[in-house]
């Protein structure tokens, strides 16, 4: 009956499954207590596998982690939202104390505003001019705050002219990069091309901080010389007067090392008139391939880190159902690259559950993906495993990134798997 009036409610949802295959839409957000009020339950086969589905005690859990680790750093964080696309994680992220949100494109920055984003620091390069065109449209509102990246005296004057043009000025922030990495300034001679361009175009393009992503490299003495050298760069930049906006951003930190940029930007006893900002995305659901390897070299290293006695929670997983056992030691799991990130290492299988049974239990060490095709994986199992056909395992991931943008919406479940909210994606 609950689930017959949620029907009613909103005609074009049969079900979420239905909204992640495009075959329906909201016509206006699905209410949290209409969710509530469905009683989906994942263990009661409520929802079409597969299905990606976020854990809110561990969302909660590493949204508190990281907001208590870089209070105590005296900095500020500003989540890069393309790692999850979804603007109701971004209103979590804000209401617990985010600066603002990070983002990758013009694009991505529409989406942020449309739902609510007055701050967003868009970590690249604004290039073409309907992405401009985009950003000036936007910066018509007055309570829209917007910083894009520059690193080359071309694109200063690309950036100048066109928004010279329509009278509007614009907050950028100086790229630093490293030989053989990503964006960014490489040297001394190109930072200086840089700001000689900016002082061509004083009144449209407001100089307003350094910024650089340290996750192209790998050496932690080599991360440290890079972010030493943002920090001297700022420093020098400022005793020439060169920066138009107080206070000054220096701002770095992927997910990986956060820790260490926090730590080296944190010692250079800044004035109060430098902001430092953090930009990690993934911490949010956190994941066990690449991050969780970085989190543990942060737990056995940082001091902060180790005197909080926790750590960062896989919150999104995958659900499937075995859908075959061709062989003794191998089960067909129905989920496959469509549905699950496989880029930075298969997913791991983490939970079994037989429909009607107890609950999940955690599962054999053995059982391991071994190939993904699109809509399948293969699973390695013994032969005598317990296992069968209509079973349904829960795959922790690695690199969340590339999962969220699979699905357009995933349901939120709490510790009993009952279904308390849905999280849309905007990719």
């Amino acid at each position: 009956m609950r689930s017959q009036l949620l029907k009613d409610k909103y005609p074009a949802l049969e079900t979420i499954a239905h909204l992640n295959k495009g075959l329906g839409h909201l016509e206006k957000p699905l209410e949290q207590e209409d969710i509530v009020s469905s009683g989906w339950n994942l263990l009661r086969e409520d929802l079409s596998l597969p299905s990606a589905v976020l854990y809110q005690e561990k969302l909660l859990h590493n949204l508190n982690w990281m907001q208590q680790f870089i209070t105590a750093y005296g900095v500020k964080i500003a989540p890069h939202g393309k790692t999850t696309m979804a603007p109701k994680l971004f209103r979590m992220q804000l209401e617990n104390g985010a600066w603002g949100i990070t983002l990758a494109t013009a694009h991505q920055t529409l989406v942020a505003y449309e739902h609510g984003v007055r701050r967003v620091l868009m970590a690249n390069q604004l290039v073409g001019k309907e992405n401009m065109a985009i950003i000036a449209r936007l910066l018509q509102d007055s309570n829209f705050e917007y910083f894009c990246l520059v690193d080359s005296a071309v694109q200063v004057d690309q950036l100048g002219a066109f928004f010279s043009e329509r009278g509007q000025r614009l907050n950028v922030l100086l790229e630093l990069g490293v030989i053989g990495g990503r964006t960014g300034a490489r040297d001394q001679e190109q930072v200086r091309s840089v700001i000689s361009a900016l002082s061509r175009w004083n009144g449209s393009l407001v100089l307003s901080g350094v910024e650089l992503y340290e996750g192209v490299l790998s050496d932690e003495a080599e991360i440290r010389a890079f972010l030493g050298w943002a920090v001297s760069v700022t420093k020098k930049l400022d005793e020439e007067k060169r920066f138009q906006r107080s206070p000054i951003l220096l701002s770095g930190a992927g997910s990986a090392w956060y820790d260490v940029v926090a730590d080296v930007f944190s010692s250079a006893r800044f004035k109060d008139t430098v902001e430092i900002i953090l930009r990690p995305g993934c911490y949010l659901t956190h994941d066990i391939g690449a991050y969780r390897e970085a989190q543990t070299r942060i737990l056995e290293h940082n001091p902060i880190a180790r005197r909080m006695h926790s750590d960062l929670l896989p919150a999104l997983q995958v659900w499937a159902y075995v859908q075959s056992m061709p062989e003794p030691e191998k089960a067909i799991i129905g989920m496959g690259k469509r549905d699950a990130a496989f880029d930075a290492g298969y997913p791991v299988a983490a939970l079994h559950y037989r429909p009607k049974s107890v609950g999940p239990q955690s599962v054999p060490r053995h059982w391991t993906i071994t190939k993904m095709m699109d809509q399948h994986a293969y699973l390695k199992i013994a032969a005598h495993d317990d296992l069968r056909i209509g079973d349904m395992i829960g795959f922790d991931i690695s690199h969340p990134c590339l999962t969220f943008d699979k699905w357009r919406v995933l349901p939120v479940l709490n510790a009993e798997y009952e279904v308390i909210d849905v999280v849309e994606t905007f990719f």
